[in-house]
């Protein structure tokens, strides 16, 4: 029976909620986008539902956060997008300390697992620095490995395979925490590890993927899970 030595983490709903962070961002470019000549596309409402679908093709990994600024600016009739795409970075990251908020039981978890020896890691989808920041300010203080820097992501079974090198531990002897149920579960069940679902919003888990190994509801109660994912191991 091999013990857990490692667990992975995702880090949006899993250890912080970012209350729309990047959606704000757009929003807020908008005025230098107005300044320089940029056309509306309506109502605040349709701005929403534009940020909105970029942001889902940009996470889906359609294309960048870069990409997705040009695209933006271009879909309010300016030709040239690049020079906003420092300036929506800055901005994002500089709002991380007034958006993003820990769930609750991080500290507590974090602390108990570092005394129990086991190493802890973030694998996330998303763009650096912003994630490494959000991170941070969730309390979280181990490696984070962020795709856009790693080239690779979830639910790609390489992805995880960086997670494992960056734990130094073998599947088997170790679990992944995350929200999603395609991109976290069934991700790091492919890739051989014990995944753990953690649904504090009541969702019901998608009935065409394989199940979590374990279920929980509140990070702290993954202390308890640990001991049973040895047992499984």
């Amino acid at each position: 029976m091999d013990a857990i030595r490692g667990i992975g983490f995702d880090l949006d709903h899993t250890l912080a909620i970012d209350n729309h962070l990047e959606r704000v961002s757009f929003l807020r470019l908008l005025q230098s986008v107005a300044s320089r000549g940029g056309r509306s596309l309506g109502t605040l409402a349709d701005e929403i539902d534009a940020v909105d679908r970029l942001l889902a093709r940009q996470r889906s990994g359609e294309f960048t956060i870069d990409e997705a600024v040009r695209l933006f600016v271009a879909e309010h009739g300016l030709t040239s997008g690049d020079g906003f795409v420092e300036a929506f970075r800055k901005m994002a990251v500089e709002s991380v300390e007034e958006f993003v908020v820990p769930l609750p039981g991080v500290d507590q978890t974090m602390e108990e697992l570092e005394k129990r020896g086991i190493l802890v890691a973030v694998l996330t989808n998303g763009w650096d620095p912003l994630q490494k920041r959000k991170a941070e300010q969730a309390g979280f203080r181990g490696p984070v490995l962020v795709c856009s820097e790693i080239g690779e992501r979830k639910p790609a079974t390489i992805a995880f395979e960086r997670l494992l090198h960056a734990l130094g531990t073998e599947p088997r002897q170790t679990c992944y925490v995350g929200d999603d149920p395609r991109d976290d579960i069934a991700g790091a069940q492919d890739a051989g590890l014990q995944a753990v679902w953690i649904d504090w919003e009541g969702r019901a888990y998608p009935d065409d993927l394989p199940p979590p190994a374990h279920t929980i509801h509140t990070l702290v109660e993954l202390l308890a899970v640990v001991p049973q994912c040895a047992r499984a191991s």
